[in-house]
């Protein structure tokens, strides 16, 4: 039983829809209908909320290390599976009809949680390319990519494949960004969307 419920919290917590329920509570609309539909920071930022996208991004990042956290607390050895659920409840929200968000902030939260050195190298290279390039995707792309080789850097083998898992998923869901970028035509951060 802890283990399932263990991924069941994790879940629950993970698919609180933070960008959607702040830019509701603050009057700026449905974010689903706003520029990439995406529930993400990125896109609450193109409400021109800086502050909500702020408050989005560490909601989402939060609710992943919260997740290992509590399970830890509440069923010892079980924080890998409470990340999980975390991941892809913000990924695949039931609330949402299973369309969510992205997983870069939430996985941020997770690995922090799990290993905070990777957390660390992961924070570093999101928010450096992020300042020096603009490109969110591609920032977002490359920290959680960082998750698994930083892991095996410091022979966390035990974290290992579940980092690889949880980027492979966080590629798939930028499967289109990831065509713009190699096109050449993905937006950068305060250009408007095509």
């Amino acid at each position: 039983m802890p283990p399932a419920a263990a991924l069941l919290l994790g879940y629950l917590l993970g698919s609180t829809p933070f960008g959607v329920l702040l830019t509701r509570l603050a009057g700026a609309g449905d974010l689903r209908q706003i520029g990439s539909g995406n529930i993400g920071a990125t896109n609450v930022l193109r409400t021109g909320r800086k502050g909500l996208a702020a408050a989005t991004l560490l909601l989402d990042l939060a609710k992943g290390a919260a997740a290992v956290l509590l399970a830890e607390r509440l069923f010892p050895g079980t924080g890998v599976l409470a990340g999980l659920g975390a991941f892809f409840g913000h990924c695949y929200p039931i609330w949402l009809r299973f369309k969510g968000g992205k997983g870069v902030a939430t996985l941020m939260g997770i690995v922090v949680a799990l290993h905070w050195p990777s957390g660390l190298v992961y924070a570093a290279i999101w928010l450096g390319l992020l300042a020096a390039l603009r490109i969110s995707s591609l920032a977002g792309i490359t920290a959680a990519i960082s998750a698994p080789v930083s892991a095996a850097f410091w022979a966390r083998i035990d974290l290992v494949l579940l980092f690889l898992a949880l980027a492979l998923v966080v590629l798939w869901k930028h499967r289109d960004n990831i065509d713009r970028l190699l096109s050449g035509t993905e937006p950068r951060i305060g250009k408007k969307r095509d």
